[in-house]
């Protein structure tokens, strides 16, 4: 059973390999992470530029201590999310 977690938006697109990496881990974890695509839909672009200077993908928001944290690097998004959800599992 996947938990939609509210805090949580991924910037990808499809086809993107380090993207489907971190949609694989979220899976295993059972946690279901609301998608931005950043071709189908070019606001997400350009919300993802303005908030971090990039537009590399996979590149994950979400909240901690109350403010918005934007996360590259496939890596870094999995180690984030093991280190949140693999104990509640």
């Amino acid at each position: 059973m996947m938990a939609t977690v509210e805090d949580l938006t991924l910037y990808q697109y499809e086809g993107c390999a380090w993207c489907a990496m971190v949609h694989r881990a979220a899976a295993t974890l059972g946690v279901e992470i609301a998608q931005r695509d950043i071709f189908q839909e070019p606001e997400h672009l350009r919300d993802l530029v303005a908030a971090t200077g990039r537009q590399t993908v996979p590149c994950l928001r979400f909240e901690r201590g109350g403010e918005e944290q934007w996360m590259h690097e496939s890596g870094e998004i999995i180690a984030y999310l093991n280190e949140r959800f693999a104990s509640s599992r």
